[in-house]
Order: C-alpha cells, then structure tokens, then sequence
C-alpha cells in the first residue's frame, strides 16, 4: 500500500506544523547568527596574524567575546538551538531537522550580498544538490521511519559510538594541526558532531519530560540519561570549536552546509541504524536514503571546492584573475 498524506499526518501528529514552524524560524536564525559570527572571526583572524585554519587559539578566543558581531550572532545562535530543540518536543526528528537546509539557502545569498562576491554556476548548482537531496532524505523519512521508545542497549551504542567519533576527531585534530588541515575538515567534524547532539538532546528531553510526568520519579536508567548529557555537553564544545575554526578559512554557506546537511544526515542516521525507526521500511527507501544523501554530501564538497571565496588566495584563484585579464 502506497503511503499518503493521511499517514503522514497520522506520524506528524497536532502539535507538528507549530513545531516545523519553529524549525523554520530557527533556520532563518542560524542563517543571520552564522553570518554575524563569520564577520567577527573573520576580524579577530586578521587582527591575530595568527593562521586559523590551523586551530584558533585560546587569545582568539577570548577576543571573540569583544567582538560585537560575534557576540550577536552567537546569541541568535542561541535562541535557533532553543527552538530547535522546541521543535523537537512538537514534531518528529526526521522532520524538523532537516529543515535547517533552509538556512544554506539564506546564507548564501545574504553572503553573496554582503561580501560582492557573487556566486557562479557551479556553486549555486552545489547548494541545489545539497538541499534538494536533504529534502528527499526528508520527505522519505517522514513516511518510512517511526519513532519507538529509546532502549538502554541502543542509547548505550549511540554513546560508544559517540566516544571512538570523538576520540578519531581529537586525535585527527592533534595529528594534521600542524600541517594546515584542509578547511573542508572542520565543516565535515563540527557536521558529525552535531548530528550527534541533536540525537542526545532529543533523548534528553524525551526523559526529563517522561520524569515530569512521573513526579519526578528517578531510576537506575537515569545514569544513562547523565552520560548522554555529558556527551551532549562534549560533542557540542567541540564542535562549536571546530565551527569557529572553520570560520577562518571558509565562507558562512559552506560552514551552514556542513551544519544543515551533514548534520541531519548523521542524526537521522543514528535513529534509523541504531534506533531503529525505519525497521519497517522498504528496500527502495533504503536505497533512495543513501542516494540521497550521498547527493547532499557531494554537494556540500563540490561547494568546499568550487565557492568564489573558497578559492580566494588560492593559485587557482590567480590563474583565473590572469585569465581575466589576459583573455
């Protein structure tokens, strides 16, 4: 039998359209908050004389806090996770955390205006592949995956899982810093990280909100509750880290690609693997997931590769200005 709009609204549920709402807001929001910490990072670097794509250091960062476009976009920043996660007590994960594709949308074009640095064919062709294969990523999940109460053994995976993935990152950070890691590195980490942030703190609200209703009764499950909340707090430290790193040596599009597509890949990911939301699916939805994702993917390194101002200051950069001149 053949889904329909009657089943999706069945598995979205009443509150769903205030949650997709706020996922949307939330995107608009991190579109401007990424934008607005880009300008002071891109500042605090300059100023440094310190090379950024090798790891900001501890003076940066403390500097970043006198920047006041920083400081604003860090609180935009703020208010999107807020009613992100909102979204998520209102409407499935595999629909609202997609959404936030939106926001590479905005950045891109509020970038492109700000910066007069117009994008060309290949780039705007890159962020089409990016949204287009998180929205069919999306609009399967929405029909194919469905959401079942959280068991110890999965969330005790999800939490391993989570540790060799950032023990990898750190170790891979340590190791290549010195060597001036590629920028996309950064873009890809703080992606992974989050999509693993947004599953633990969709977890995390899930029991605090199952503890309310129980009078706040505690039990034993509740120690894995804590270490999902330490991973939460871990995995978001680090890969805000690698998002303000990734500030230095990229556009805001491309850092808001490895954030809106990477990172709804790897938490709808985790929920269809682990958690087994889409235990039930069809083969053909298994292949269109990773058809289109892989899509998503692609586009967001064919944009690390081909961005007008990825390039800048790049000997490809100068051969194009030569061409440019001496057609």
């Amino acid at each position: 039998m053949q889904p329909d709009l009657t089943d999706l609204a069945d598995k979205l549920g009443g509150n769903a359209p205030i949650g997709i709402a706020l996922a949307v807001i939330a995107a608009v929001l991190l579109a401007l908050g990424t934008q607005f910490q880009h300008g002071g990072v891109a500042v605090v670097d300059e100023r440094s004389g310190h090379e950024g794509k090798t790891g900001l250091s501890f003076g940066q960062l403390r500097s970043l806090l006198a920047r006041p476009s920083w400081v604003i976009g860090t609180a935009l920043l703020g208010l999107a996770i807020v009613l992100q996660l909102t979204s998520l007590t209102l409407a499935p994960i595999t629909v609202v955390q997609p959404l936030g594709a939106i926001a590479l949308v905005i950045t891109a074009i509020v970038n492109s205006r700000i910066t007069g640095v117009p994008l060309d064919r290949v780039s705007i062709r890159a962020i089409v592949i990016c949204v287009s294969g998180v929205a069919v990523f999306v609009a399967i999940a929405a029909f194919v995956t469905e959401k079942h109460p959280v068991t110890a053994t999965q969330l005790s995976i999800v939490l391993i899982i989570l540790s060799v993935v950032l023990a990898v990152f750190i170790a891979l950070f340590v190791v290549i810093r010195r060597r001036a890691p590629k920028p996309i590195f950064y873009v890809i980490a703080a992606g992974v990280l989050f999509g693993f942030v947004v599953t633990l703190a969709n977890v995390v609200i899930g029991r605090i909100q199952t503890i309310v209703q129980k009078e706040f009764a505690f039990s034993s499950a509740d120690i894995l509750t804590l270490l999902c909340l330490i991973g939460l707090i871990a995995a978001a430290l680090l890969g805000t880290y690698f998002v303000q790193t990734a500030h230095s040596s990229n556009p805001p599009d491309l850092v808001v690609a490895g954030l809106t597509v990477i990172d709804p890949i790897v938490a709808v990911a985790i929920g269809i693997i682990v958690l087994g939301e889409a235990a039930g699916a069809p083969f053909w939805a298994v292949l269109v997931f990773i058809a289109a994702g892989g899509c998503a993917v692609w586009g967001v390194i064919s944009l690390s590769r081909h961005h007008p101002q990825a390039l800048a200051n790049t000997p490809l950069a100068d051969v194009a200005e030569e061409r440019s001149q001496n057609p």
